[in-house]
């Protein structure tokens, strides 16, 4: 496995952090315990959950790992729109744009890994009768 250091995925979310952290710098000081502090968990749930799943044993463990890196890009997502909506955050579509490029990554990550290694969304391998070749 490489060293998560070394994955342009782990680069760019470790940025996205501070992305957020900059931008929840300004939110109201109620939102404190509340909004902001879930945005900038599911934030550092990103990286945090790639460098997790790069020091696995297994690809599999890899990928399953991707899968909630990815959850949580999601989860930023939706509480990213929240905050716009409540007009906490309104110039954020460089932040969308990065998250993004982020969740893009991410599933081509998984991709891969699953086309090398035959690996299902829930971990087993299907084979079509005859062909030999493996189906998702």
């Amino acid at each position: 496995m490489k060293d998560h250091k070394d994955l342009d995925v782990w680069k760019v979310s470790v940025d996205l952090v501070l992305e957020v952290y900059n931008l929840t710098r300004n939110f109201p000081k109620e939102e404190m315990y509340g909004l902001t502090n879930q945005i900038r968990r599911c934030a550092v749930s990103i990286p945090s959950n790639i460098s997790e799943g790069a020091a696995r044993n297994t690809e599999k463990e890899f990928v399953q790992f991707l899968y909630i890196a990815l959850g949580s890009a999601s989860e930023l997502e939706t509480q990213l729109i929240i905050a716009n909506k409540l007009n906490y955050a309104t110039e954020i579509d460089q932040l969308f744009s990065d998250l993004t490029a982020v969740m893009k990554m991410l599933n081509g990550l998984i991709r891969h890994y699953k086309n090398k290694s035959g690996i299902s969304k829930q971990g087993s391998e299907t084979r079509d009768q005859g062909s030999g070749t493996s189906k998702e």
